[in-house]
């Protein structure tokens, strides 16, 4: 059986021990010869690779660990490159939260203002690493999860159109994850679903069992009432907030089922009201996670094991395997990826980077027909998706006035006047990382 190689991108991140655990766990499904970690901050991912390090020692001496800030070192002779870059960091991604609260706008990660300035970020970042790939390695697949998937999708269409990049994300999984324990399922991949939207932007219309039998109203009766909250699913404060008002989501249009981030789109000034512009979703992060991670990573560089370590598998992230399977031995797995429309949903723009079930193999994604949908959804996905397209003009047109356009049009932003204002201090804040808008 062949043994893969593979980079992480993005190697200093919170994320990557978890991934590398989900990697070592399913090691008989999908063996590695080689494991790279890459990363622009080497003092961030030392800390990372060392753990990880001790982590490989422990569970598979025999696979090949390599921490590297060389783009020539990281990306020579791999088969998969797994991106999750934060271009700026937690200190860029508070400020793209805490701008927008100040005008009585929305901060979120990838919604609304802060995901366009997150997004103006990225787009450079994620196409380094792609050049990076099909220079060193042009056979690689590059598997994308770097957010904001959609803009990021759209920027690779649009200037790597014949690239081998996918980009996927991981909300619908962890969505389903908690729709198959609310039907008392041992695990999501016994649903067929059909889905379609844009990323962080979709809709669940059908939901079977593989026997074909209908789960939509079972689920549709629990969403009604709690939303996707889950007894026994632990989750910090703002999450189950989110969880929770996908019920108020889900009455908006109760033929389908909602992806969570719909509320930020449908329900702006509720999440104004309920936001601390002094302490948001970033800080959390920043207190939480991050040091979490950080800590029990030096714990184990400093015991040289990881006895008694916290660190644990992101099973979460398991999606990625799959995907890296499907390419790799051909499954035709069916999952949820951001593709180019090109007809499968027929009343929409065939260019936009739609979110719908395909089938994946060594080609790549094959998109399953969607066909038309309801008018309240395409309404609401055109100015989503005008949004995306917009602030990639912006990037490669160096464009203020794209820019502007694209944060006006935002369902999150009120008018014209707020996104100027909003967009003047971000340009202000993201002098290093965006292009030079004229």
């Amino acid at each position: 059986m062949k043994k893969f190689s593979i980079v992480i991108a993005g190697g200093g991140s919170t994320f990557t021990p978890g991934i590398v655990l989900m990697l070592l766990d399913h090691l008989d499904k999908f063996p590695i010869r080689k494991l790279k970690l890459y990363d622009n901050d080497p003092e961030r991912q030392e800390i990372i690779a060392g753990a990880c390090k001790i982590i490989l020692k422990e569970q598979a001496p025999d696979v090949e660990f390599v921490a590297t800030s060389d783009p020539e070192r990281a990306f020579t002779d791999v088969d998969f490159v797994m991106a999750h870059i934060r271009v700026g960091k937690y200190a860029m991604r508070e400020l793209d939260e805490k701008i927008p609260l100040k005008y009585g706008v929305l901060g979120q990660e990838t919604c609304g203002p802060g995901g366009i300035a997150y997004g103006m970020r990225s787009i450079g970042g994620v196409l380094e690493i792609l050049d990076y790939m099909e220079q060193y390695s042009p056979n690689a697949w590059m598997l994308n999860y770097s957010n904001p998937a959609a803009i990021v999708a759209e920027a690779t269409r649009r200037l790597r159109p014949n690239s081998k990049i996918l980009n996927i994300c991981d909300m619908p999984i962890g969505i389903e994850t908690r729709m198959a324990k609310i039907l008392g399922l041992s695990s999501r991949k016994e649903m067929e679903v059909r889905y379609f939207g844009l990323n962080h932007f979709g809709w669940w219309t059908e939901i079977r069992n593989k026997e074909g039998k209908d789960l939509m109203p079972q689920l549709k009766e629990y969403v009604a009432k709690n939303g996707y909250a889950v007894e026994g699913e632990e989750a910090e404060d703002s999450w189950n907030d989110t969880f929770l008002k996908a019920r108020d989501v889900y009455a908006v249009d109760p033929t389908t089922l909602p992806n969570t981030y719909l509320k930020y789109y449908l329900f702006p000034d509720y999440v104004v009201k309920h936001s601390n512009p002094d302490y948001t979703r970033a800080n959390e992060v920043i207190d939480g996670r991050e040091k979490f991670v950080f800590s029990e990573c030096r714990k184990v560089i400093k015991n040289q094991s990881t006895q008694g370590c916290a660190l644990h598998i992101d099973e979460h992230a398991s999606y990625i395997v799959d995907l890296a399977r499907a390419i790799a031995y051909n499954t035709k797995e069916r999952m949820l990826l951001i593709v180019e429309n090109k007809g499968a949903i027929s009343n929409f723009d065939p260019t936009a980077m739609v979110e719908i079930p395909c089938l994946v193999g060594n080609n790549g994604p094959e998109p399953l027909m969607v066909g038309k949908i309801p008018q309240f959804q395409k309404g609401l996905m055109e100015q989503q998706v005008s949004v995306e397209k917009l602030v990639v003009e912006a990037w490669i047109a160096q464009s203020y006035q794209k820019l502007w356009q694209a944060l006006t049009l935002s369902k999150t932003v009120p008018s014209a006047k707020v996104a100027k204002d909003i967009l003047d201090e971000l340009i202000e804040a993201n002098k290093e990382y965006w292009p030079e808008l004229h």
